[in-house]
């Protein structure tokens, strides 16, 4: 199988003051063109330890991606240093990228500077790919490492390295016969990973060889699995994938809410766009989490009708209804509230279901109920239902994780309603 290394350069990268995107886009373009990414690795702007990095990917993988060190600035030193490794021995003046630099300068009002040109200037065993959307060329080498290797050098700047990837991935593909990879997502809520992988044991242990698992679990989404087939016809592959996942499905249950890269929210949407429902939220430790989530999907006001962030205990009580004895005797983060809140919702929007949140996010909780503690309502055709979820997260994740955790209780119950 083709095997391919990322590097990206640059000391922002690693003292964190930038988020390296550039690898993740790129890794998912060479996983889509059937080449299996070896490794991802970030070096600073030292010339010595670009050149290392580079000299070890080239030996290791057959194609090397590098972000970053092309700018006009003193700290771009990546030319220099890919000078060396390619052996060559002058820097050449390429036409089309100078076209480029003065076009893109005029479109900006700028003065074409000395540093602007240089940018232009490419060693003379480079292969350009013009980049259209900036001034520092897209470089490609050949015959590096053991011979058949490739060196691709893009922009750092994250607009044109994914701008620079379908010429990046055509000139691979023209190069080098890849493999077929084939991925099957299958995304799961409501089970801990240890518990999803014990329940499931036997049959990874059955895959056939060629199939691999990976468990991918996120704080809004759930568990994704993903099963990769590698090699092999592409027919022959989603047969197997088929039926891999045929044997799957019964042990995972309701559990299993969509075989695709799916999320909760937009789950949710297609069942109550499937059987013309409607939907609204109470939100108190949310603070309008679950709104923004249903909002998020194209389409959403097909079914999402609308929220109350019913935050102070005045407006749970004046807008949703909430009876203060309730409020008194049980406390605002309690069943009684949670439920009191969904029926309020449904009542005030007209929704044909209804979920709500109450709880204690962080960083205080109460003498009643720790940090991370929510109760959930859900109220529609089958009553009004509630749920207890405790979680020990950092005030965000804990929002984030109430909101999931009730967009998933209000699945089942949709579930369970309409008889599927």
């Amino acid at each position: 199988m083709i095997q391919a290394t990322i590097c990206t350069i640059g000391d922002e990268i690693l003292i964190g003051q930038v988020v390296d995107t550039n690898s993740s886009r790129i890794a998912l373009a060479l996983e889509e063109a059937g080449i299996k990414v070896k490794g991802m690795v970030s070096v600073p702007d030292n010339s010595e330890e670009i050149e290392n990095c580079l000299v070890k990917a080239l030996k290791d993988s057959d194609i090397v991606i590098t972000t970053g060190g092309l700018g006009p600035t003193k700290d771009d030193i990546t030319k220099a240093v890919l000078m060396r490794v390619s052996g060559s021995k002058a820097m050449v003046e390429h036409a089309g990228q100078l076209e480029m630099v003065h076009r893109i300068l005029r479109s900006r009002g700028l003065d074409v500077l000395p540093a602007n040109l240089a940018q232009a200037m490419v060693p003379e065993k480079a292969e350009v790919i013009v980049n259209r959307l900036g001034t520092a060329p897209i470089m490609v080498f050949r015959g590096l490492g053991k011979g058949s290797g490739s060196l691709y050098s893009l922009p750092g700047v994250p607009f044109e390295a994914v701008g620079a990837l379908p010429d990046v991935m055509g000139d691979i593909r023209a190069h080098y016969a890849a493999e077929n990879i084939m991925h099957r997502n299958i995304m799961v809520y409501g089970v801990a990973e240890s518990a999803l992988a014990a329940r499931i044991a036997e049959w990874e242990d059955a895959l056939e060889s060629g199939l691999h698992l990976a468990y991918l679990p996120n704080p809004l989404t759930g568990i994704r699995l993903r099963l990769s087939a590698y090699g092999g016809d592409p027919s022959e592959q989603e047969k197997r994938l088929d039926n891999a996942i045929q044997g799957l499905l019964p042990l995972l249950g309701e559990d299993c809410y969509s075989l695709g890269d799916d999320t909760l929210e937009h789950a949710v949407g297609t069942l109550l766009k499937r059987y013309g429902r409607t939907v609204s939220a109470a939100e108190s430790c949310t603070g309008g989490e679950i709104s923004h989530l249903f909002t998020s999907v194209p389409g959403s006001s097909a079914y999402y009708l609308g929220s109350v962030t019913s935050y102070a205990i005045s407006v749970k009580e004046k807008v949703l209804g909430v009876p203060s004895a309730v409020i008194e005797e049980f406390g605002v983060v309690s069943s009684e509230v949670a439920a009191a809140m969904a029926e309020g919702v449904r009542r005030v929007c007209g929704s044909d279901y209804a979920v709500s949140t109450t709880g204690l996010a962080g960083p205080d909780g109460d003498e009643r109920n720790p940090v991370g503690t929510v109760w959930i309502g859900v109220s529609g055709p089958l009553g009004t239902r509630t749920k207890r979820c405790q979680y020990k997260n950092d005030r965000r994740r804990n929002i984030q994780r109430f909101a999931a955790s009730a967009l998933d209780f209000l699945r089942r119950y949709i579930l369970e309603a309409e008889n599927i």
